[in-house]
């Protein structure tokens, strides 16, 4: 492991699935910080999510059957509801079993919003970082869902998303970037992390152009622990969204996922055209992880320099804060200041 990296926080949300991906009466096992989570959908439309393990004798519980109503576990047919509680063990003599409220599953806190759903692995949910807010969303569902798997862990993967150089040699790609140009842009705090402040799009990123906009395209582009960015487009009267979120799967493998909302009634019919795209950059951004994991497994000193690096310092550091805050049970308070960064892209 890199020395300068540390493990996943576990006070905060984590993105676990589209919204679209659990329908009512199903379940879905995935594996969140190095944790077996059940997920599922009852037939009110709730999602949830469990330990995908039995207490009885430790089978996973997904290979059990659901109902919409309760879980039945595939061994010895024990029953548990949508919140862990166990309801029947029908092997055991009625009177050979104890209080069935001393029986559950453990349940983890579920929240479902713009067409995505969000668990919680800690314990105070009071001093967690809020969910992304979507500006202007008006309860729109995501046109387009990708996601991947980076062999990585989750600091490396954060650090590559927000890298602000690698874009003209990882993504140097005819529908992308021509040469590396000098950039310019305005950073300032926000919450739980950082944004740079909105501003025209890069004359060498072509990607921008089918969005349009007669009025001129502007950009904002914000990060915010545990490892979320969210990148918010104006393209004269309409927008478009990007929510990029990265879930650790467990020390060596984090999964990215992007959603992408627009407004813009063109785009939608190129839905299976944008897509190969999309995947292509992600894929691009995982294969250069996967390249990078080869020198990292010595731990190597790690060299983060001048404003191309500032945003990794910036992670670090407001992890760093997180952690403090917490272990010194008092708010977090963000170290990041407003200011100018340059490099070439």
């Amino acid at each position: 492991m890199d020395p300068t990296s540390t493990k996943p926080l576990r006070e905060v949300w984590y993105f676990a699935v589209p919204s679209a991906r659990l329908k009512p009466g199903t379940m879905l096992a995935k594996t969140m910080l190095d944790e077996p989570i059940l997920m599922g959908r009852d037939k009110s439309g709730q999602a949830f999510a469990l330990v995908d393990i039995c207490p009885h004798r430790g089978i996973p519980l997904h290979y059990g059957k659901f109902d919409g109503c309760e879980i039945e576990c595939c061994y010895h047919g024990w029953r548990f509801d949508p919140s862990g509680a166990c309801t029947a063990i029908p092997p055991v003599l009625a009177e050979q079993i104890p209080a069935l409220s001393k029986i559950k599953v453990r349940s983890y806190p579920v929240v479902e919003r713009d067409g995505a759903v969000w668990v919680f692995f800690g314990t105070n949910l009071d001093a967690a970082p809020p969910l992304p807010v979507l500006p202007d969303l008006n309860g729109r569902r995501p046109q387009l869902i990708e996601s991947m798997m980076f062999d990585g862990m989750m600091d490396h993967a954060v650090i590559g998303l927000m890298d602000p150089a690698h874009g003209s040699y990882v993504h140097n790609s005819w529908f992308w970037r021509k040469s590396p140009k000098l950039k310019q842009k305005r950073f300032e705090p926000a919450p739980w992390g950082f944004k740079m402040s909105r501003h025209a799009p890069s004359t060498n990123s072509r990607a921008y152009r089918i969005l349009g906009g007669q009025g001129g395209r502007e950009t904002e582009i914000s990060f915010q622990l545990p490892g979320i960015r969210l990148e918010h487009i104006l393209a004269g009267r309409h927008k478009l969204w990007i929510l990029t979120a990265l879930t650790p799967i467990n020390d060596g493998k984090t999964e990215i996922n992007n959603l992408i909302y627009w407004t813009m009634p063109w785009l939608t019919p190129l839905r299976p055209l944008l897509r190969p795209f999309v995947r292509k950059f992600l894929a691009q951004d995982r294969d250069i992880v996967v390249r990078q994991q080869e020198g990292l497994k010595y731990q190597p000193q790690l060299l983060l320099l001048g404003d191309p690096d500032a945003q990794a310092r910036w992670y670090y550091r407001l992890k760093q804060e997180f952690l403090r805050a917490q272990s010194e049970l008092r708010e977090f308070v963000n170290p990041i200041k407003e200011r100018t960064l340059t490099w070439r892209s």
